[in-house]
């Protein structure tokens, strides 16, 4: 397998906005994809209905986080290959986090080479304006669980979900190495920045009407949604070939989300950083 097809969207809870008219053009996008991995958020498990069974369509090993909120919504991830060991952080890091799902599961998946066995994480942390703070504080404790888990090894990481941050965020910068928190660093390669740079690639967006119809209605417009490639000291594992956003516009003059996901292709670079040529 060269390339590696990892892909993150926001579902947009099927109470909201007409589910079965947006159902249409999120299976069909998702099933042209073919992503390996995907990360969803926003997604229903209920009594006689499993959202990301529904709207993947075909088999793929799914890790969901472990609490829902009472209507049964929550966060999944869904892989292609077998899935190994899970580890879940509660990210419940201040009484103000209210979001019964705000957690960060930790899955080892073992890729078929060049890949080889690699740890997928799906962070979620918590979403209010305003909430910084814990927002800084979920970053470091799954980073720093991302370390105790490696313990040494040398594998891929790839860090992906709705971070309800925006690239100059405090916890955002401190993902992608541009600062420290609480005494520790990490390094991560933005898969949008590796391709577009500083364009803006918001996934939340004003001009999307199901985000001004929603209660966050005079949203300016944010990119909150990413992959994230851990780096070593000489830089990133893997090789961002691409990334650009999905579900941008009305399909048949339907939005699919308050949400435009992001997917990314990833390979194994034939160089690998920490070492001449």
């Amino acid at each position: 397998m060269k390339r590696l097809r990892v892909l993150t969207f926001n579902l947009l809870s099927p109470d909201h906005a007409d589910w079965p008219s947006r159902r249409v053009p999120i299976r069909a996008e998702l099933h042209r994809l073919q992503p390996d991995l995907v990360a969803l958020q926003e997604c229903v498990l209920r009594a006689g209905y499993d959202q990301v069974s529904d709207v993947l369509g075909e088999p793929y090993e799914v890790v969901q986080h472990s609490a829902r909120s009472g209507d049964g919504v929550g966060a999944a991830l869904a892989s292609r290959w077998p899935v190994g060991e899970i580890r879940e952080i509660d990210l419940h890091v201040t009484p103000r986090v209210t979001l019964p799902w705000a957690a960060a599961t930790l899955v080892e998946i073992a890729l078929p080479q060049p890949y080889g066995p690699t740890l997928v994480v799906h962070h979620k942390p918590t979403y209010e304006i305003g909430f910084g703070l814990e927002r800084e504080r979920q970053a470091v404790a799954t980073a720093q669980a991302i370390e105790e888990h490696l313990a040494g090894r040398d594998w891929h990481v790839i860090l992906l979900g709705d971070f309800d941050d925006t690239p100059d965020s405090a916890a955002m910068r401190y993902w992608t190495g541009r600062q420290s928190l609480d005494g520790t660093s990490v390094a991560y390669r933005d898969a949008w920045e590796a391709v577009h740079g500083d364009q803006p690639g918001h996934t939340f967006a004003a001009d999307n009407p199901l985000t001004r119809a929603g209660e966050m209605a005079l949203e300016l417009g944010r990119r909150i949604d990413y992959v994230l490639i851990r780096s070593g000291v000489h830089g990133p594992s893997l090789d961002v070939l691409d990334c650009r956003l999905i579900l941008d516009s009305p399909v048949n003059g339907v939005w699919a989300s308050d949400h435009y996901g992001v997917v990314a292709d990833l390979a194994v670079p034939t160089h690998r950083p920490g070492a001449w040529i």
